[in-house]
């Protein structure tokens, strides 16, 4: 047996990968990683992790944007109740790959996926520029 991963709040980075393993190519707005031309460039964005039950229940609540993204663990749904903004929700099953894209409008409860153990949440639109959409492997580096 594997060994479970022990989540903590904190800070990190998001690298999103394409099915077959190569990075995916960087939206408006990401960070280069690499100047030199012979590294190839990688997309990577700060991620908040909301692990313990205070931070998951805050969430973006009381926030009018967020850079970049944060994660919720474990989650399986999420609420935009006194939300000021709209969010891009993508749901993430056990190993980080994308179950489920959705766009939320304020005051919307989204529906709970079954294989889902994380939640990440951005702006509406960001998700889309960075290439994240069902199938995508993730990864976090804290």
């Amino acid at each position: 047996m594997g060994r479970r991963r022990q989540w903590r709040d904190g800070n990190g980075s998001l690298r999103i990968a394409e099915r077959d393993g190569a990075a995916a190519e960087p939206g408006p707005g990401l960070p280069l990683v690499s100047l030199d031309p012979l590294v190839p460039v990688d997309p990577l964005v700060p991620v908040e992790i909301a692990a313990s039950y205070g931070t998951r229940r805050r969430g973006l609540l009381g926030r009018n944007g967020i850079e970049g993204a944060i994660l919720l663990t474990p989650c399986n749904s999420v609420h935009t109740f006194r939300m000021r903004f709209a969010i891009d929700v993508a749901y993430l099953d056990k190993k980080l790959r994308v179950v489920d894209v959705h766009t939320m409008q304020p005051g919307r409860l989204g529906k709970p996926r079954l294989r889902a153990r994380h939640v990440l949440e951005s702006q509406a639109g960001a998700m889309a520029d960075w290439g994240v959409r069902p199938g995508v492997q993730l990864t976090i580096e804290l």
